[in-house]
């Protein structure tokens, strides 16, 4: 059942997910934090994006949040990977500490296993060398779940397991977590322009790919029956990635859900800007300014972005 209420709590989630133009106000910023990582890293196709250690993950959003973000999405990198435990004392330590030195903003919580795991997938595998969905399911529950107790603000789930929302929605719910929002990746398409993302969070798979639970980019219907599915588990926002190449289904797929529908302006889109600025094709920020006008306009209820912390110096 629909939940109005849970995206009423407080004022950043008002903003979020009313039906006002796209601004700086409604756009989330990507943090990532790596264990044992001793200063901080920068990739050179991303510009002003970083590997955060664990002390420094405080400085970005200190920086970050004066610079008008709200909403962050983080990514938590352990220092061994292992695929049967999760790194909770990294995992508690980290979110613990950014919601006491930042009670005001919002967290949201990335609900993936590839960054956890040895293979890289989203999911858990089976004897087989297959993704075991129902095994996934409890797995990345449990996950969903320690990050709401370590004080996660929303839980944002990325595996395109089937059947995820509702299973994360049931858990939080049971152990009084009943106020988090989900907002799910529901439409997040098997793409080549997640690289750069792979070497932030060292997520790429060992084996194999992950086609048989990502989308096919070609499948218009399987698409926009994937957000419905999720919609109609409980989810409370719902996303497309990636963000330019999915326009065309933001439209439709809030009109079918009657939920937010937001876009995750990923990794290779932003680099490519960058990339294109670097050899003076283009102007980086006009560039920016562009996209995130062409987001408004197929009518994106917010937007996820590595250039969010520039959002308001540059645009609105």
């Amino acid at each position: 059942m629909m939940n109005l209420r849970r995206t009423k709590q407080n004022q950043n989630l008002i903003q979020l997910t009313d039906s006002s133009s796209l601004s700086h106000k409604k756009m989330i910023q990507p943090i990532f934090c790596v264990e044992g990582l001793h200063s901080k890293e920068s990739l050179e196709s991303l510009n002003n994006v970083y590997r955060d250690t664990e002390t420094t993950i405080l400085e970005t959003i200190e920086s970050d949040q004066k610079k008008g973000v709200q909403h962050f999405l983080l990514f938590l990198v352990p220092k061994t990977k292992s695929n049967e435990v999760f790194p909770n004392q990294f995992i508690e330590r980290t979110i613990g500490s950014i919601k006491r030195k930042f009670p005001d903003i919002f967290l949201w919580l990335d609900t993936c296993f590839c960054s956890y795991s040895t293979h890289g997938h989203c999911g858990q595998i089976n004897q087989m060398g297959e993704i075991d969905n129902s095994l996934s399911l409890i797995t990345l529950s449990k996950l969903a779940l320690l990050y709401a107790q370590s004080g996660a603000d929303g839980i944002a789930p990325s595996d395109m397991m089937d059947g995820r929302v509702a299973s994360h929605r049931r858990i939080l719910d049971e152990n009084q977590f009943s106020n988090v929002p989900i907002l799910s990746y529901s439409t997040k398409f098997k793409s080549n322009f997640y690289g750069p993302f792979r070497s932030l969070a060292d997520s790429k798979p060992q084996v194999g790919d992950r086609s048989t639970y990502q989308l096919f980019v070609g499948d218009r219907e399987t698409a926009i029956r994937a957000s419905i599915r999720d919609a109609n588990e409980g989810a409370d926002l719902l996303m497309v990635k990636p963000g330019m190449t999915s326009i065309d289904l933001l439209s439709e797929i809030q009109k079918k859900t009657l939920l937010p529908v937001g876009a995750y302006q990923v990794s290779s889109e932003y680099a490519a800007i960058n990339l294109l600025a670097e050899n003076q094709f283009l102007k980086r920020e006009d560039a920016l300014i562009e996209t995130w006008q062409v987001f408004q306009r197929a009518g994106a209820s917010f937007l996820i972005s590595y250039a969010a912390r520039e959002a308001k110096e540059l645009w609105i």
